[in-house]
């Protein structure tokens, strides 16, 4: 009786492309992309990432406007991925973003991962930039980037704790909460050199959500709702800070579970 393979991690293929596993390894993960596309097409997106992140991925972005950047690595030669021999070539391009999602789903803790891309927008500008940014991160995670189980409370409350000092919040476990949606854990990110918060959650029904908040003194503004990288945001400003919910699942139900945080982290 034939046995399913076991589709292999993020981390294994990014392992596999850097020419770090042994041959029998390598040989598996060979096979399964050539009998599995989706083996092959994740390993093709994961093939495009060669710049270390934090040697590369800030001053990028601080020095060049987001399309003058993707120019440049849209003009960088694509190789192809492999089908057939002992290792894959790696003259592919590996775009940024890939060792970004690498990163993060084969668990290395990122707790200041820089989101700036440098500060030439207006107020206006940058309160809908600072939400595409984070659409852009948000969409390279996968249910296996917030896989493991939920902190205990006062592991929660501790990570809350970094964010309170940072962005002038007073946020508890309680207050975050998500019915039947798992807190996974808040980090402190960088926006445009201001501290961003990020609280990252698993929706058993749809996946990855978070709740990202910065600070604005843009004046209080009622909830809206857009949709980024196919996924649907709501967001809202309190007066002192910006605050944007973003996930997979429907309109309707992103809007009702904004609207119970609304009520709890804005009191």
């Amino acid at each position: 009786m034939n046995t399913k393979q076991i589709i292999p991690s993020d981390e294994e293929l990014t392992a596999f492309i850097d020419g770090e596993l042994t041959a029998d390894e390598a040989a598996r993960i060979e096979t399964m992309v050539n009998e599995d596309e989706s083996v092959a097409e994740r390993l093709e997106f994961l093939s495009r990432a060669s710049l270390p992140f934090e040697q590369a991925f800030a001053p990028l972005l601080s020095q060049a406007p987001r399309e003058k950047l993707e120019a440049m690595l849209a003009a960088i030669p694509v190789g192809e991925v492999p089908r057939s021999g002992s290792a894959p070539a790696l003259v592919s391009r590996r775009r940024l973003l890939g060792a970004l999602a690498a990163s993060l789903i084969a668990g290395i803790a990122i707790d200041r991962a820089v989101l700036g891309i440098g500060k030439g927008f207006s107020a206006k500008d940058e309160n809908s930039e600072w939400r595409a940014v984070v659409a852009d991160y948000i969409s390279l995670y996968t249910p296996e980037t917030l896989a493991g189980p939920a902190p205990e409370r006062d592991v929660q409350a501790a990570q809350l704790a970094s964010l309170d000092e940072k962005l002038g919040l007073s946020l508890s476990p309680e207050a975050v909460a998500l019915p039947g949606i798992d807190f996974k854990r808040a980090l402190l990110l960088q926006y445009d050199g201001k501290p961003l918060a990020q609280i990252a959650y698993l929706d058993p029904e749809t996946g990855p959500m978070a709740l990202c908040i910065v600070r604005s003194d843009g004046g209080p503004k009622a909830p809206d709702i857009e949709s980024r990288k196919g996924m649907n945001v709501v967001y809202w400003l309190n007066g002192t800070h910006a605050f944007m919910l973003i996930g997979h699942a429907a309109a309707d139900r992103m809007t009702t579970i904004a609207d119970e945080l609304r009520g709890k982290v804005d009191a």
